[in-house]
């Protein structure tokens, strides 16, 4: 049944879609678009080089980028960048066309070139959707052959890198071409605008398809000296699903260097990690390795059992780092610069992360400032030793990400030095009280009868 729209609602729409059709300069082209499809991960990372030109010869000032409607949930992370690959600024735009970024050229550009870098997840679908276990795992990757754009294409090419030769077919629309792992599309002239013509590419691939279906990390801080950070993560193997039992003779039997399961994976975690823990609902892990490199701490993770399609992880891994190379002071003003997610693994995807930061009680005036656009949540108070009013936690979340979210947030807030004495006090007190009960406990007398003194005999 087909619900219809109010008039209202149907009336917004078409001014949006106006508006959007009027800010279109319809002499900009795409002169020469050189776009790559990378899919040689579970992501789909596809970057742009874009040479603008104007029929006119005018300096163009904007620029609009349309990501198809069918392809704006699996967005999870898009940037621009100019000649001078100075970061543009992008204001994104629900359009009845998908969504549309729009960006600000320098001035007096007449041939801007601009490059956009756009990563996809759950674009690549096992097919088939559940193999056994010594199967090859194939997907299929559905796209545009074209460079759907507001604007025409004088000229464009594809190129898609795959991570095997092993392709069981793709949409060979001419002019296409096939070199080992690597397919070609175009040139194709004279495109015009919004052109779609739908690729389908069906390959083998074996790169390690999990994905964090939850992440709930907190952050402890201390100005004692110390921040403890603990991760609880919950993870799936998100490729083709195991078709009949697991035999385990013959998993160790296999001797193929590229199989479907997923045996172990590396995190990465701050150079100055110290007291790291490994474990799940049974307990430590032991099969795990940590090696210190220079700029980071690998710690290579090694579940329980290998992970098949479909099967599923749960585990806390904690650590600690020193306060003073991420919390700065200002006499009672603080600001705390500390990552919102780590690197879990090579081209990870992380369906939700909740991030908490638990501040010392007795914080005030907090402010979060985060690196893009995340969901606050309301503020709370956690209760640990010695502790009378709680302290203060701040919460935020956010759904679909990628590596490219590897960035830091600031934390700012109010905090007294004379509330660091709190707890010494408070255990001073304590200790004073305990030794006054036990003073007057030993100089009370509490027995009933009086014990009778010693007669004295007399000579």
């Amino acid at each position: 049944m087909i619900k219809s729209i109010p008039l209202r609602v149907g009336i917004v729409v078409l001014l949006v879609g106006a508006c959007v059709h009027a800010a279109i300069d319809m002499e900009i082209e795409n002169k020469a678009v050189d776009r790559t499809i990378d899919l040689t991960s579970q992501l789909v990372k596809i970057s742009y080089k874009i040479t603008l030109e104007h029929k006119s010869k005018k300096a163009i000032s904007s620029y609009l980028f349309v990501v198809p409607e069918a392809e704006r949930d699996r967005l999870a992370f898009i940037s621009a960048k100019d000649s001078s690959k100075k970061e543009l600024k992008l204001t994104e735009t629900n359009t009845p066309k998908g969504v549309t970024f729009s960006m600000t050229l320098p001035a007096g550009s007449s041939n801007p070139v601009v490059y956009i870098e756009t990563v996809f997840t759950g674009s690549l679908k096992p097919f088939p959707s559940a193999i056994g276990q010594s199967d090859r795992q194939l997907v299929q990757y559905f796209g545009n052959v074209y460079f759907y754009s507001p604007y025409p294409t004088v000229t464009q090419k594809t190129t898609v890198h795959l991570s095997s030769r092993n392709v069981e077919s793709y949409t060979q629309f001419k002019p296409s071409s096939q070199a080992d792992s690597t397919i070609t599309y175009g040139a194709y002239d004279n495109v015009p605008a919004f052109s779609h013509e739908p690729m389908t590419i069906h390959y083998e691939n074996y790169t390690p398809f999990l994905t964090v279906t939850r992440l709930e990390r907190t952050i402890e801080v201390s100005h004692w000296g110390n921040i403890a950070v603990e991760e609880t993560i919950d993870i799936v193997h998100s490729g083709a699903e195991l078709k009949g039992p697991f035999s385990r003779y013959d998993y160790q039997k296999d001797t193929r260097s590229n199989q479907p399961s997923v045996k172990s994976y590396k995190t990465l975690l701050p150079a100055s990690a110290t007291g790291v823990y490994y474990r799940d609902t049974n307990g430590n892990i032991s099969t795990s390795a940590l090696r210190t490199l220079k700029d980071a701490v690998e710690l290579d993770l090694r579940p329980r059992f290998p992970l098949f399609g479909g099967w599923r992880t749960h585990y806390t891994l904690g650590y600690n780092v020193p306060s003073f190379e991420y919390l700065f002071q200002n006499g009672d003003n603080f600001l705390l610069k500390m990552r919102v997610i780590d690197h879990i693994f090579d081209d990870m995807v992380i369906d939700e992360v909740l991030t908490k930061i638990i501040l010392p009680e007795g914080s005030t005036n907090v402010k979060l400032i985060a690196p893009y656009s995340v969901q606050r949540n309301p503020d709370s108070l956690h209760y640990t030793y010695l502790d009378t009013f709680g302290r203060p936690v701040v919460s935020f979340s956010k759904r679909n990400l990628v590596e490219n979210h590897i960035n830091d947030f600031n934390l700012k807030y109010n905090f007294s030095r004379v509330m660091m004495l709190q707890e010494p006090l408070l255990v001073v007190g304590f200790l004073w009280v305990l030794f006054v009960f036990v003073i007057v406990w030993m100089r009370l007398d509490f027995s009933i009868i009086k014990e009778k003194e010693p007669h004295q005999h007399k000579e």
